[in-house]
């Protein structure tokens, strides 16, 4: 299978679509929020702006969203709107002329970063899952990306749409490919398929664009040694976990959780990891899973694990952010497992973990949510970078369930938090040389690579060189994939549960 089968199977028409999203979909671990007054605003007001800077331009819609200019343009409108509303906290820095500049524009969304991002996601269309967990398979049929086009429906989610989406849409370098909650025998990605994505997308000349982690559920049959098989068969980037999905067969089916100090599962986890001589260990922390699981959504183990062991190092997936919980600046009060980025904070804090230790804060989703309050993630960043190490915060993006990363790219390009806050609560500035680190730079020290021996590969490998005969034929869907409405995503949960539920039955 070619990189470029990653192209579109056939041309279609596209709705209207801003490049840049604020919308409320989910990645189906959590209730769609929906947009406030003024996030809907700022919608309406770039559709319009971006409208009127095409015809001025004498360009086609389409054509003009597609360029630096257009997400320059919706960039600039929802700053307009935000500022207006009094959400100062955070800015999207961009000049007024780079709606109708390239050169402008390409100075504020653009850039030439190392962007390593750190959690991608598939599924494989073909597989015994489909068999064994038919309940996953409705789930995924349920997903408003669904129809895409394919005569299989899976197809949308296959690793030919994250190629395309990710490879070929977007600015990413390299990236990680993770996993989702689910035990083997269900898994929509099996660590098989996932090595087999690595190899289509390993570049001629060696150059690996994606790295793997291996999933795993500690109380599940056969766990320990699973970890020692995927270890063996390719060299693991990290091993994944979910700490709100309860690994023992007959616990309600994948719902409720466990701690990383656990003695009978956590902790042998680790050691088995330590063991293997794999030191990443990534957690998904924040995001509901279920209700069932809320507490282990929490923080609280993070410093206890990274004290006890300090040559290993856990990254926390989605930053310990709680989509329930709007953040503001550190409160020490409000310690606890249902308190979002403050609760990862306060566990650092009291095991006297220190910045840029062992421990790092990942992005995915939780960037995304953030960008349509800029309040909010200035603190939200401004809190990980002061407390967590400005070393240790790591891009990632979540996709390819919000279809293309490239918006998520382009609003932190151009994303400040302002002199005011900077000021007030000890936030650093955002500078060019940050903003690297946070895209890749900290990233490829976490998983040992050495970005500018790799940069003149990745120029001249099979993937730059399909890219390059795509973009003057660029097709860039503008489409996000998740559920985005209350009742797609409940309907969603009801078949997610059900199928997780028959996998141990």
């Amino acid at each position: 299978m070619a990189i470029r089968d990653a192209a579109p199977v056939r041309p279609s028409v596209r709705p209207f679509r801003l490049p840049i999203k604020l919308d409320a979909t989910s990645n189906g671990e959590f209730e769609p929020i929906p947009l406030s007054p003024v996030e809907r605003h700022a919608n309406r007001v770039a559709v319009i702006d971006t409208a009127d800077a095409a015809q001025r331009l004498g360009q086609g819609r389409r054509s003009y969203l597609a360029s630096a200019c257009g997400a320059a343009a919706t960039l600039l409108a929802f700053d307009h709107v935000f500022a207006a509303a009094g959400r100062t906290g955070g800015r999207y820095e961009v000049p007024r002329e780079a709606a109708f500049e390239p050169q402008l524009a390409q100075a504020a969304v653009g850039g030439s970063e190392f962007i390593f991002d750190v959690q991608l996601h598939h599924v494989t269309p073909t597989g015994a899952w489909r068999k064994n967990a038919p309940g996953m398979e409705r789930a995924l049929r349920g997903l408003p990306n669904a129809g895409c086009g394919d005569s299989d429906v899976l197809q949308c989610f296959s690793r030919e749409r994250l190629l395309k989406d990710v490879f070929l849409d977007s600015d990413t370098s390299m990236a990680v490919l993770s996993h989702v909650p689910a035990f083997t025998a269900n898994n929509p990605l099996a660590h098989e398929e996932a090595l087999a994505t690595k190899r289509v997308l390993d570049a001629l000349d060696g150059t690996e664009r994606l790295l793997l982690h291996a999933r795993v559920s500690p109380g599940e049959p056969g766990a320990l040694e699973r970890m020692a098989e995927h270890a063996a068969s390719v060299k693991l980037a990290g091993f994944k976990t979910y700490t709100q999905f309860d690994p023992a067969p007959g616990a309600g089916g994948g719902l409720g959780g466990w701690w990383l100090d656990d003695e009978k599962l956590g902790l042998p986890m680790i050691e088995q990891a330590r063991k293997l001589g794999v030191r990443n260990i990534c957690v998904h922390k924040g995001i509901l899973l279920s209700a069932a699981g809320t507490q282990f959504a929490g923080c609280r183990d993070i410093g206890v694990v990274a004290r006890r062991y300090p040559d290993m190092k856990f990254i926390v997936y989605h930053s310990g952010y709680l989509t329930q919980r709007p953040e503001g600046p550190f409160d020490p009060a409000r310690a606890g497992g249902m308190t979002g980025v403050d609760d990862l904070v306060s566990s650092l804090r009291a095991n006297a973990v220190a910045p840029n230790g062992n421990v790092y804060a990942e992005l995915g989703t939780t960037w995304r949510l953030v960008m349509r309050n800029p309040e909010v993630a200035a603190h939200l960043l401004g809190k990980l970078l002061v407390h967590v190490g400005e070393n240790n915060v790591l891009w990632g993006t979540d996709s390819i369930w919000y279809g293309s990363p490239q918006d998520q790219i382009q609003a932190f390009r151009a994303f400040h938090i302002s002199p005011e806050f900077q000021e007030r609560f000890g936030y650093p500035s955002l500078t060019a040389e940050l903003k690297r680190k946070v895209f890749g730079l900290n990233g490829a020290r976490v998983y040992g690579l050495k970005p500018e021996a790799l940069r003149p590969k990745l120029e001249r490998d099979r993937v730059r060189k399909v890219r390059a005969e795509y973009e003057p034929h660029a097709d860039p869907s503008f489409e996000t994939h998740g559920p985005k409405t209350r009742r797609e995503f409940l309907a969603l949960r009801r078949r997610v549960e059900a199928a997780a539920a028959g996998s141990v039955a």
